[in-house]
């Protein structure tokens, strides 16, 4: 795939520049700041940004600021934001608009490069890449939701791998459950959430963050 990626740590940049190519892929820019973000993105029309949220001058929210005007302008764009902590707020911004084609990954889990490689391949086949500890946090604030406290370990288990961008096949090799089991699972989920069923597990993933944020 083609990429943009903004991130002020010169090391970090450089060494995700060498892993993407590593792999195959094209690096089409490296930069240092988000001041011209989302500028080289509309010049450049890549398949995925990966941007750090908080980068110069101020080291807040640039990144994230640029990743969400991406997403509004480019909308077939893929953006995923990294961060040093989880940011709850953060993740809700960015998924406003919808959780297609967008991920949000703590820095750790760069350093694991199979998972933040098929985050990368989720997002540009137009998924969704949640950190797992920042669905966790979802999770056990949402516990004094009355609706969530109805759910069973099992239904909870099933809920936080979705809501991590795992189609059902997937949650199922995770869980080693069978796909009907899944399926019976997360029927059981959205009914007790009272969320809407639509088509394409990245809506439902978007529903059940909402809710959780809620």
């Amino acid at each position: 795939m083609r990429l943009i990626l903004a991130e002020d740590s010169t090391l970090l940049r450089e060494g995700l520049v060498r892993l993407l190519a590593e792999e195959g892929h094209e690096v089409l820019v490296a930069l240092g700041d988000a001041r011209t973000l989302v500028a080289e993105t509309e010049a450049r029309r890549p398949d995925v940004v990966v941007a750090d949220i908080r980068m110069p001058p101020t080291h807040t929210d640039e990144g994230l600021r640029a990743a969400v005007e991406i997403r509004e302008r480019l909308p077939g764009t893929g953006v995923l934001v990294l961060s040093q902590h989880v940011e709850r707020s953060y993740a809700a911004r960015l998924l406003a608009p919808g959780a297609e084609r967008v991920g949000y990954l703590l820095k750790d889990r760069v350093a694991q490069v199979d998972e933040f490689l098929d985050a990368l391949d989720r997002i540009h086949e137009g998924g969704a890449a949640i950190d797992p500890e920042v669905v966790r946090q979802l999770v056990v604030q949402g516990d004094r939701a009355d609706p969530l406290a109805r759910l069973t370990p099992r239904e909870r288990e099933v809920l936080e791998v979705l809501a991590q961008g795992y189609t059902n096949a997937a949650i199922g090799r995770r869980l080693h459950l069978s796909l009907s089991a899944v399926e019976k699972y997360l029927n059981s989920v959205f009914d007790k959430l009272e969320l809407v069923r639509t088509d394409g597990y990245s809506r439902r993933i978007l529903a059940v963050l909402r809710y959780l944020e809620g």
